[in-house]
């Protein structure tokens, strides 16, 4: 592994100690889906989008929208560590009077682009965010994170078909298919398969990738950038609960905060206290 990636996942695996400590300073919170988009949003902020945490409404930056919102603890170690706000501010998660409610707050929260929660709509969101900057003219890009769960919701559908129909080349939506959801597989609660071809024919740009491997998210970004005329779906395949093993590919850490010797014993194999 290369210097550049030896960095990303470095920033990575501190961005999974957030999480871990976040969701149990909290006591709620969802951790499995966090770690699983952990290395996708290191990319994104540390080495892909034009953005400038001194000025986050920098006129013509790139946009990041979190889809499935219940995912926040990613997003806000993400721009904590990125320099949107302090670090110190984490282990504030959900408490009364904290920035950091348990989902995105465009309002409250430095380089929240969208508040979101329901799911389908920052995915939405994310579309009409493109169509401006295509009919403003801008060279801005739109980046946005859907969970293979949230893929259930018509909302979405709806919006792939409008992404399509206005040729948003300027879009790219990464999806988190780790594979369950709430209520356990996905194939079990609402089959979401075959997923590539579900985004074909919807009229996108589809790539696949490992969403763990650094190399290849990079690439696929780079990829979406050079297409025309299309937006573009990156499937990437993750691991619910990544970096933590007995969170991983359990559905049941979906929504469940880890209690303090859970935390102690994920920190360490995370690589030890910060």
């Amino acid at each position: 592994m290369n210097n550049r990636y030896q960095e990303l996942k470095k920033i990575a695996t501190q961005i999974r100690k957030d999480i871990v400590e976040m969701t149990n300073a909290a006591g709620s919170g969802h951790p499995g889906g966090s770690l699983s988009a952990a290395d996708i949003l290191t990319v994104l902020y540390f080495n892909k989008m034009n953005i400038d945490p001194e000025n986050p409404k920098l006129e013509n930056r790139d946009k990041f929208v979190l889809s499935k919102g219940h995912a926040a603890p990613v997003l806000y170690s993400t721009l904590a560590r990125r320099g949107y706000f302090s670090p110190k501010e984490l282990l504030k998660l959900r408490k009364i009077g904290s920035i950091l409610q348990g989902h995105p707050d465009m309002k409250g929260i430095p380089g929240v682009e969208m508040s979101t929660g329901s799911l389908g709509q920052g995915f939405s969101t994310s579309v009409g965010m493109a169509l401006a900057s295509k009919l403003d003219k801008k060279d801005n890009r739109i980046y946005v994170l859907l969970g293979d769960g949230e893929m259930n919701e018509g909302l979405v559908w709806e919006a792939a078909m409008a992404a399509a129909h206005y040729k948003l080349d300027n879009l790219t939506a990464i999806l988190d298919y780790n594979g369950l959801q709430i209520d356990g597989k996905n194939e079990d609660v609402m089959n979401i398969k075959p997923v590539d071809e579900k985004w074909k024919s919807f009229g996108w740009n589809v790539i696949e990738i490992d969403g763990h491997n650094f190399e290849e998210i990079i690439n696929a970004f780079e990829k979406a950038e050079g297409n025309n005329e299309k937006p573009t779906m990156i499937i990437a395949k993750t691991v619910k609960g990544k970096g933590v093993s007995f969170m991983e590919n359990e559905a049941s850490w979906h929504g469940t905060a880890p209690k303090d010797e859970d935390k102690e014993k994920a920190l360490m194999e995370l690589g030890g206290e910060k």
